[in-house]
């Protein structure tokens, strides 16, 4: 059985730049995955990813990033090491790199590996998502499903949706409801 993992980076605290945890946690609050996939939130865990990354046979990882485009603009790359390609935002994003470096040289690198990511509008401490990130989360989520669907994943809506375990998580305040 491939194993899959869907990894959200960023920080929550300030805005666009949670896009990738945020868009992990609506995936893994609204849909059910089959067992071998996994929905991590990275945050800004830095090296310690590299066990998420090793694991895996497919990896997408979830991320704003500065590709140069309109606010707001998704883009979907897929191949190793995509991540690298993209202008750093933040220090995660440095290390991540660093993460993908190290499978590569270790040779535990997943077989097949794509970044979706969101061109930001604004990173503030304490702010919501840009209007141009809200617009497109629910393009995201579907993107990203999309993505999965072809890799094989077939998930399921769920029917009720599943909550994080600290309250404060479980209000998604920072991205739409679905």
């Amino acid at each position: 059985m491939e194993r899959v993992i869907v990894l959200g980076l960023g920080n929550i605290l300030y805005g666009d730049e949670g896009f990738g945890v945020r868009l992990a946690q609506r995936l893994y609050a609204g849909w059910n995955f089959p067992p071998g996939v996994r929905v991590v939130d990275g945050g800004t865990q830095g090296q310690t990813l590299l066990t998420f990354v090793e694991e895996a046979d497919r990896l997408l990882v979830l991320d704003a990033v500065d590709f140069g485009l309109a606010p707001g603009e998704l883009m979907l790359r897929e191949g190793v090491p995509a991540h690298i390609t993209a202008r750093k935002l933040g220090p995660h994003q440095n290390s991540f790199s660093e993460v993908m470096g190290y499978a590569a040289l270790r040779g535990t690198q997943p077989q097949c590996c794509a970044l979706l990511g969101v061109q930001p509008a604004a990173m503030t401490l304490g702010a919501p998502f840009s209007p141009q990130v809200a617009r497109c989360f629910e393009a995201a989520a579907h993107a990203a499903l999309d993505l999965l669907r072809r890799w094989g994943v077939k998930a399921d809506a769920r029917a009720k949706i599943r909550h994080l375990s600290a309250p404060a998580l479980n209000a998604l305040g920072q991205c739409p409801e679905p």
